[in-house]
């Protein structure tokens, strides 16, 4: 089951929350949970207070388990821009963009997908082995050992 919980026009530019959200993406809530709890940028409170609110909403409505959930999704888009000008030199202003941010998170119970090993495909394999086998040392041959038959020159 999908529990989903929304923040929306956050005072915040979307660039800065991608940050923070990058963190916890694919974590179950407890690790998230700890990890926002200590990381060092604004934005990890708004999105703290929205996980735990995620939580909540699937704990209240849905019946389900925290400790058995997970961060499914996770994404921040753009709000509405608030347009300011500040004042420059002879008259003139510059424009100052004040971005805003919606955030919806995405909670699940189902447990996580066995990562995919990727492996390369036979020609690229083979190149690898060739460059290997190319800038790895050369041995030379050994010395025959002598034996105590032999006659020594080392008188």
């Amino acid at each position: 089951m999908e529990v989903h919980a929304r923040l929306r026009n956050l005072r915040m530019a979307p660039r800065k929350v991608r940050l923070v959200i990058d963190v916890i993406r694919g974590k179950d809530v407890h690790t998230a949970t700890t990890q926002l709890s200590f990381l060092q940028k604004d934005a990890a409170l708004p999105v703290l207070k929205l996980l735990k609110s995620a939580v909540a909403n699937a704990e209240h409505n849905f019946h389900l388990d925290a400790s058995a959930l997970r961060v499914k999704a996770v994404m921040a888009d753009g709000g509405p821009t608030l347009k300011r000008s500040r004042p420059r030199a002879h008259g003139s202003a510059a424009p100052i963009r004040k971005r805003t941010t919606h955030i919806l998170l995405t909670l699940t119970d189902e447990p996580a997908p066995a990562p995919v090993k990727k492996t390369l495909p036979l020609s690229a394999r083979r190149r690898a082995a060739r460059r290997i086998a190319a800038t790895a040392p050369v041995v030379a041959a050994a010395a025959p050992v002598t034996t105590e038959s032999e006659p020594s020159n080392l008188s």
